[in-house]
């Protein structure tokens, strides 16, 4: 998602943040809440009653949204994924996992977890409602936010990716086939005919009520239909061209990608002359740091932009660099797609690739994007 996000707190220790596109949806849905709902089914308040009962439910929905991630990350914390965070936006929220999970039967436990939240959650609210015999507000936001449960829990088991029917979708076919790359692409191109049928449907009903042959309001109703219909299509096609990029990566090894003839500097150089001699005229964004003829860290174009510059020549590049860790090193015989993911999950821009506990090569983000491009892939 393009644009700030903002982290409001912390819940098993991920962050929880609401993007910028929040703000939107929250203010139309206490809108229409205030000026649609809550009077037809509450009338003879006041409109600051109806603006702050709408503005509190409203915050109960988004809640619900995030109890649904919520359940998500739980399923996949216990399978040792991480979570980097979770974020509230203008369709709902979406919980990121910094890597895919390890097999179909979590993939299905990870997906299903939200919807039954969801469910759980609405059929809970619409018992509480019709148990109550007081309280009229209670009882018309507990019917809301029942009622609101109960669809988000169904509208979230469409199957077409990444919606959480698509990934249960994707984990069953992912254990017919055995290849987690194909079910995707097939899980992410059903995701894009759903996309295509709920954004002809929106615009069928923006265009009929135009026109006067339905009522007014599903105008409004269809151009949201409209709205998410686009955003599957499109979160489904990028779904697949991701896809499709991994596919290509799992195919070929570090070996057919690395840097052979490497690029060094010993550790004792002074951070000048690492500028100098090596950085400016090679154009090269980091470089193994070697001592006696073996690797003992990486240094990179932010660890010299972290020192001032009035002390380049008199620090070397080992009081810079970040020190030589397992997380550093690859084999020859790897993916790339397995390299790739662990550059991504260790925050690194490149890998040393270890023969015989040797140098043997590099392998960049660059190298494989140029890979990627030469192929005629984009991603």
């Amino acid at each position: 998602m393009m644009g700030p996000d903002w982290e409001i707190g912390r819940i098993f220790g991920i962050p929880i943040k609401v993007h910028m596109s929040w703000f939107l949806v929250f203010g139309f849905v206490t809108w229409s809440l205030a000026t649609g709902y809550l009077p037809d089914m509450l009338p003879g308040l006041s409109a600051q009653r109806y603006w702050g009962m709408g503005g509190t439910a409203a915050l109960l929905l988004f809640g619900s949204v995030l109890l649904h991630e919520l359940g998500h990350s739980y399923v996949a914390l216990r399978y040792q994924i991480p979570i980097q965070q979770i974020t509230l936006f203008i369709f709902g929220g979406v919980a990121q996992m910094r890597r895919e999970a390890p097999g179909p039967k979590a993939e299905f436990l990870i997906a299903i977890a939200g919807p039954l939240v969801s469910f759980a959650l609405g059929g809970m609210l619409l018992g509480l409602a019709g148990t109550v015999n007081t309280g009229q507000g209670l009882i018309a936001l507990g019917l809301l936010l029942g009622s609101v449960n109960l669809q988000l829990g169904l509208f979230n088991l469409i199957p077409g990716f990444p919606l959480d029917g698509g990934r249960v979708l994707r984990a069953g076919l992912w254990a017919w086939s055995g290849n987690y790359h194909r079910a995707t692409q097939q899980a992410s191109l059903v995701g894009q005919g759903f996309g295509l049928v709920l954004g002809l449907f929106g615009l069928t009903l923006v265009l009929g009520a135009s026109a006067g042959l339905m009522p007014g309001p599903l105008a409004a109703n269809g151009g949201w239909v409209a709205l998410i219909g686009l955003f599957l299509f499109n979160s489904a096609r990028g779904s697949r061209r991701q896809a499709n990029l991994k596919a290509s990566l799992a195919q070929v090894s570090v070996g057919d990608l690395m840097v052979r003839e490497v690029a060094t500097l010993p550790a004792d150089l002074t951070v000048a002359d690492a500028v100098a001699q090596h950085f400016l005229p090679r154009g090269h964004s980091g470089f193994p740091v070697v001592e006696e003829g073996r690797p003992i860290g990486m240094v990179a174009v932010q660890d010299v932009q972290a020192l001032p510059q009035p002390h380049w020549p008199w620090r070397s590049v080992r009081d810079i660099m970040q020190p030589w860790s397992p997380a550093m090193e690859t084999g020859r015989d790897v993916s790339a797609l397995a390299a790739f993911e662990q550059m991504q999950r260790e925050e690194q821009d490149r890998l040393a690739v270890m023969e015989n506990g040797q140098l043997a090569g590099l392998v960049t983000r660059g190298g494989i994007a140029r890979f990627l491009q030469l192929r005629g892939l984009r991603g």
